[in-house]
């Protein structure tokens, strides 16, 4: 599958002054696409709609992204739906203009080829070096501004990983680099609280609704990276994947455990979209 795109609804190119080319001045949304239905697009659409609202863009229609997700979405199999949000174009300057008029762009591309085992076995994850600077005004909110976890990313090529968690500067677990990560404390899924970086994952907001359905609660908090390494279980989340047991962390070796197999089937069943 070749990737298609669509920008206010037209097969046409990007303004080269769109300030989401100039200063990754938006938002976007990942989401997978199954058979030709959008999954939780609701969801995605909320968390897009709160992050314009924080950020001062004006939000896009959604009956014309739905309308743009129409007419290029595929109608069989499998496929990941991009959306992204621009403040616009706009003069040069950092001072945006007050009548701004934001930018959609909507794309579809092939999905992941994903191992079986990431399921199964579980995958390897190790800790990065890059510490994610803090700002609450942006914390939560899937921006544009993804230097950061580039630059995490960048930090292997090759070798068993399949992801890297971050902290912040303060020395507090965030998340993976494409990802969320829950740990598993008896009957408590503990996760990262994101209140000062990072993004709250429509995955991880599934997988919060999900737990007391479960008989599990759910805590969010700071916590150190050594509480993972003393964990019996690790999980993490993405809108794409769904949910990945973590079966190492650097050195430390874990199994997919009961509550995650648990959430992975509840997740299969799940029939909120």
């Amino acid at each position: 599958m070749t990737t298609t795109w669509l920008v206010n609804g037209s097969d046409t190119a990007v303004d080269p002054g769109d300030r989401g080319l100039a200063y990754g001045d938006g938002l976007f949304e990942t989401m997978a696409v199954l058979d030709g239905e959008i999954r939780r697009f609701d969801l995605h659409l909320d968390r897009l709609i709160e992050g314009c609202r924080r950020l001062k863009i004006a939000s896009p229609d959604a009956d014309a992204i739905r309308s743009d997700l129409e007419i290029i979405r595929p109608r069989n199999g499998r496929a990941v739906a991009k959306l992204i949000v621009t403040r616009g174009p706009g003069a040069r300057g950092y001072l945006p203009s007050g009548d701004a008029q934001s930018t959609r762009i909507v794309g579809i591309g092939p999905w992941p080829d994903y191992p079986a085992s990431n399921y199964t076995k579980g995958v390897v994850v190790r800790n990065c070096q890059l510490r994610l600077g803090e700002n609450p005004m942006l914390a939560g909110l899937k921006h544009l501004n993804r230097l950061e976890v580039v630059l995490a990313r960048m930090e292997w090529t090759a070798g068993p990983w399949d992801e890297g968690l971050l902290t912040d500067s303060s020395g507090s677990v965030v998340g993976g680099t494409m990802s969320n990560v829950f740990t598993v404390r008896g009957n408590t899924l503990l996760t990262p609280s994101l209140e000062r970086c990072g993004v709250k994952g429509v995955m991880r907001r599934v997988v919060m609704e999900l737990a007391p359905e479960q008989g599990l609660e759910v805590e969010e908090g700071d916590f150190p990276p050594d509480v993972l390494s003393k964990s019996a279980e690790i999980f993490l989340t993405n809108a794409i994947f769904g949910i990945w047991p973590v079966r190492q962390l650097d050195q430390q070796r874990f199994a997919p455990g009961p509550v995650t197999k648990k959430l992975m089937l509840a997740l299969e069943t799940d029939a909120r979209g």
